[in-house]
């Protein structure tokens, strides 16, 4: 939910698991001048509407039917006329063969007279970076962003452009076509959509992975509950650590992705997910109302795992240091310094890097086979204009080609083909030797611009034994649709996620001398800051938005 993992995604995940309903080359002539007219705010620009319809005419009907290739033709109402730059800014690392991939993009873009730059703010810089690049007057047209990564913050400050109706038909003519017309909900708040949000919706469990290898040797063969995982822990501690300086958990910053896993016992969704101030409610087959939400850390389900926690911190199960950390717990187990991570089916990721190493041997588990799976929100990882843009009718022209295009969208995605991969007549891909210098899925505009039609071949047999029993345990979580406009108590909710930053991480790790008092200190303090403003305005909203179910 916080760091980079919430991402998501669900890189693999998107790879593996089916798609949930309800849950190429371009033109070589020269784009002519468009016919746009002012647009800012949103408004409809005069559309050759019988052009673009001509232009899409021989397109698929569906994305996943056959391969869409764009051509200036599409974008009439943008001028083409002079030669544009694109910029847009990413989290996470910069892939190997970066350079070489986004070289084939603008060489792809030239007919569209259009230059894309891409900026990454690295995992150890975005959180510092993010609001900076929006409010320090940086050239940036196009950004990442999801409910985890600042989108209820920026938007409240009106850092995204409006994306209307009118709009996207103008100026996003595939998107128009193909985007999932329910998806849109998720990314409105106030009334307005201020970003594109993923295209798919899917199975989103959390799982643990270990080191099998190590788990063997002290007799431990397979895990089915987050008690065995524990005891999977403390062992760890007690005798493999001593020995080889191997970590049950390599933790870092925080342990939410291993709270993730533990919810799941509890059979919760979260109505609010926004950095670590979190709402939470107890599925029961009903729409919740106000009085099922609480503050995470305020139920009883979180202080238990805080108490989990402090042991497994007490044991030894990650260093005292893991609030410092620069390594993720990912890359960590990968280079067999930790035995287990938590996460999605991304975790097999990891377990292949580790497995590299003779004699090293991965294994995954569902520690909550008896509950349900959450569905992935198609909100989850977006795309969004910004409200600085100085040709937002051009970045939408890029944010719906690499997000529709055939060729453009595999390239984000996939890498070079032939080269990081290889794809079959069924749209299933196969990565190839290189792919370790361009990952499928590897940056994060892969996750906002996937669009349910790409499959892997060959896929892990232990992660088709766990995901393909998810799909009969799937759940949307029914809130998904409520999007909390935090506008008005901005201030109060500003103060809460500070203290909240300053205890969160160390409570999820256990590094705390007294559990039940630093969490009752730290309630109090978000309650002096201004909690319940904060709370009684979510209660307002819901409340009315509940009355329209």
């Amino acid at each position: 939910m916080k760091k980079k993992k919430v991402i998501s995604m669900l890189l693999v995940a998107a790879m593996t698991a089916s798609v949930l309903s309800g849950c190429g080359g371009s033109s070589s002539e020269t784009p002519a001048s468009g016919s746009n007219t002012e647009s800012a705010g949103g408004e409809t620009a005069s559309a050759d509407t019988a052009a673009v319809s001509d232009a899409l005419a021989d397109l698929p009907a569906a994305i996943g039917e056959g391969k869409v290739a764009a051509t200036p033709e599409m974008y009439v109402n943008t001028d083409l006329s002079k030669q544009e730059t694109v910029n847009m800014y990413l989290i996470g690392d910069t892939p190997n063969d970066w350079e070489e991939v986004l070289g084939l993009v603008n060489e792809y873009l030239k007919p569209f007279n259009t230059e894309l730059a891409v900026t990454f703010m690295s995992w150890s810089d975005y959180q510092t970076m993010y609001s900076l690049v929006l409010a320090g007057g940086e050239d940036v047209d196009i950004i990442f962003t999801a409910p985890w990564c600042y989108m209820y913050t920026e938007a409240s400050k009106g850092s995204f452009y409006e994306l209307t109706e009118d709009f996207r038909a103008a100026y996003m003519p595939l998107t128009n076509k193909y985007q999932a017309p329910e998806s849109w909900d998720e990314t409105t708040i106030a009334g307005k959509t201020i970003a594109v949000p993923t295209n798919t919706a899917q199975a989103a469990g959390k799982i643990v992975a270990i080191r099998q290898d190590i788990a063997d040797k002290y007799g431990i063969k397979s895990l089915e509950s987050w008690e065995d995982y524990k005891n999977f822990c403390l062992t760890v501690a007690e005798k493999e650590t001593p020995e080889s300086g191997i970590y049950a958990l390599a933790a870092s910053v925080d342990n939410n992705e291993l709270w993730d896993v533990y919810r799941q016992q509890y059979d919760t969704f979260l109505a609010l997910d926004s950095d670590y101030m979190d709402l939470i409610y107890k599925d029961n087959g009903s729409l919740p109302t106000t009085a099922d939400i609480s503050l995470v850390y305020e139920t009883d389900e979180f202080r238990q795992f805080a108490y989990d926690m402090k042991e497994l911190a007490d044991a030894g199960a990650w260093s005292r240091s893991a609030l410092t950390n620069t390594v993720t717990d990912d890359d960590a187990f990968g280079a067999l310094q930790g035995a287990s991570i938590a996460w999605n089916t991304s975790v097999f990721t990891y377990i292949e890097q580790a497995e590299q190493t003779e004699g090293v041997v991965g294994a995954a588990y569902d520690l909550t086979k008896d509950h349900f799976v959450g569905c992935e929100a198609y909100s989850n990882n977006d795309m969004a204009i910004t409200a600085s843009s100085k040709n937002p009718e051009r970045a939408a022209m890029v944010l719906d080609l690499i997000k529709m295009d055939t060729y453009l969208n595999r390239l984000l995605i996939l890498g070079v083909e032939d080269k990081h991969y290889s794809i079959d007549e069924e749209g299933k891909y196969t990565e190839l030797d290189a792919a370790g210098d361009f990952a499928a899925y590897a940056i994060s505009a892969s996750w906002a611009i996937k669009n349910g039609d790409l499959g892997e071949t060959g896929a892990d047999p232990r992660e088709t034994a766990i995901t393909d029993p998810w799909q009969d345990r799937v759940k949307s979580n029914p809130t998904i649709t409520f999007v909390f406009d935090d506008s008005s108590v901005e201030s109060y909710k500003a103060a809460v996620n500070v203290v909240l930053k300053d205890y969160v991480p160390m409570i999820e790790l256990g590094l705390v001398d007294d559990v039940d008092a630093t969490l009752d200190q730290m309630i109090r303090e978000c309650y002096d800051a201004g909690l319940q403003q904060v709370l009684d305005e979510f209660n307002r909203q819901y409340e009315e938005w509940y009355a329209t179910r």
